[in-house]
């Protein structure tokens, strides 16, 4: 027997979480329950930075937030404000030196910072700055802004804050300590989201509303796409510290990313799916007996589909909540083990049914050829799949962990090509015009470009392209 690693569920990878709270006696303890709510947007590391009287006190490793975090642990984070950070790597390399959040003393102070998204110029801006003598401790993409504050000839932290940023191009969601202060920050697009909360007299910061909803906190307001918001003793400063530019809000936090029972971009997540289901059965009709959802991403979209349909839905695929990082392997050979160890047929269910099995993407291909395949195995008739967001023909530079171009099928096999792949009788995606129509999009402020390939900044990572070059 021989231990493997979990390997690829060809899903798009979480981001980062962040999270903060000024002025609570209990600031590290919440902190560890926001970034707990946070999890499903990292899952490499975890760190946790309190300020207590003038000192910073850390505790960063690598795992869950849960291992990460003992009682005895949290005791060493003394004071009245945190910020804590959940990573999966976007840019930089998996190790304990790339957790977050990153811990600088520079001429303008002690700083903490943690950072949500990926900066596309972070390789240029870098090489530019080790040529001027400075020395990077991490591969992170976000040291390039510790660097760049500590470079401004900006005598006051808010004013070094907004000469770095407007050197940055791309998405960031930031929360910064300092000894006395505690900033949020977003990027002027507002790709990442980031909320703001209260806690009697406190102030909470967060990727998501679930982190606040978690320890009781009332959710105020989105920070703004392009606002610094400075919390100090005398309260709360927001500074625009950007030219107003036009916004591009992810829209695959709404497809997959947040959490349902999150407020993203003004907007309930939930929301959102259960209309991307509906708008799907509208485009996508079929003749079946259920509607089966990919759990667990795929069950609000397969809620909205069955509604919208009048197909009845039902749990045909359960999920195994409580497979860790590692599992142990037989020797002998089982077909599609990897899926099957995290999901299992309901066979009773499917046994001679006509199945709508919806999901919320494909990625490669692999896996939902692998869950056509096991459907048909437990007795399913016919296998119709459905996927509520539009083919994913191109990668992601803003935060968002997606393979090469190469790698993605709909970038180079049509839709029935894709279907022949995965085995299903049939195929069918969402529209981009459904996709906005979810998220009430009218204005175009979402970003689109992993469905189009068009992307809203000049700039695109450097590696990335060598990357694609090389690989084709």
């Amino acid at each position: 027997m021989h231990e493997t690693p979990w390997p690829p569920d060809d899903k798009f990878r979480e981001e980062c979480g962040v999270f903060g709270i000024y002025g609570h006696r209990e600031a590290s303890k919440l902190t560890y329950l926001g970034l707990y709510a946070l999890q499903h947007r990292g899952q490499e590391s975890a760190g946790i930075v309190s300020a207590d009287g003038g000192r910073f006190h850390a505790e960063r490793r690598m795992g869950l937030v849960a291992d990460v975090f003992s009682s005895e642990a949290l005791k060493r984070l003394p004071g009245r404000t945190a910020i804590g950070h959940t990573r999966y790597s976007t840019a930089g390399d998996t190790s304990l030196a790339n957790a977050q959040p990153i811990l600088i003393d520079c001429n303008k102070g002690l700083l903490a910072l943690a950072h949500n998204g990926n900066l596309v110029n972070a390789n240029v801006l870098r090489a530019e700055l080790e040529a001027a003598g400075s020395i990077f401790q991490t591969t992170s993409d976000t040291e390039v802004i510790v660097h760049l504050v500590a470079h401004s000839r900006a005598t006051q932290l808010t004013e070094a804050l907004a000469d770095a940023l407007n050197q940055v191009v791309g998405a960031y969601s930031l929360v910064l300590l300092t000894p006395h202060e505690l900033y949020a920050i977003r990027d002027p697009r507002g790709f990442r989201p980031l909320c703001l909360g209260k806690l009697g007299s406190s102030y909470v910061v967060g990727s998501e509303t679930c982190a606040l909803d978690l320890i009781g906190a009332r959710y105020l307001r989105e920070i703004e796409p392009g606002e610094m918001l400075r919390l100090h003793p005398e309260g709360a400063e927001s500074i625009r510290f950007a030219t107003p530019t036009p916004h591009q809000y992810c829209i695959f936090e709404h497809v997959y990313f947040s959490r349902p029972d999150s407020v993203v971009f003004g907007r309930s997540v939930q929301q959102s799916r259960e209309m991307l289901g509906r708008l799907l059965a509208r485009e996508h009709p079929a003749v079946a007996d259920l509607v089966v959802p990919v759990p667990d991403s795929g069950m609000p979209a397969a809620i909205g589909y069955a509604h919208e349909s009048g197909i009845p839905f039902e749990m045909g695929l359960i999920r195994n909540h409580y497979i860790g990082r590692t599992f142990i392997e037989p020797e002998q050979s089982i077909r599609d083990f990897g899926v099957k160890l995290k999901l299992n047929p309901v066979r009773d269910l499917l046994m001679g049914k006509r199945i709508i099995l919806v999901d919320d993407s494909i990625v490669r291909g692999t896996t939902s050829r692998k869950l056509v395949r096991m459907v048909r195995e437990a007795g399913a008739v016919e296998v119709h799949m459905r996927v509520s967001c539009p083919p994913t023909i191109s990668p992601c530079y803003y935060g968002v962990d997606t393979p090469t171009k190469r790698e993605l099928i709909a970038a180079s096999h049509s839709v029935e090509e894709i279907r022949d792949f995965i085995g299903a009788d049939s195929l069918g995606y969402l529209s981009l015009e459904s996709l906005r129509q979810a998220v009430s999009d009218s204005e175009g402020r979402f970003c689109t470009s992993c469905y189009t390939g068009r992307y809203p900044t000049e700039w695109i990572p450097v590696e990335a392209l060598t990357r694609e070059e090389n690989r084709s």
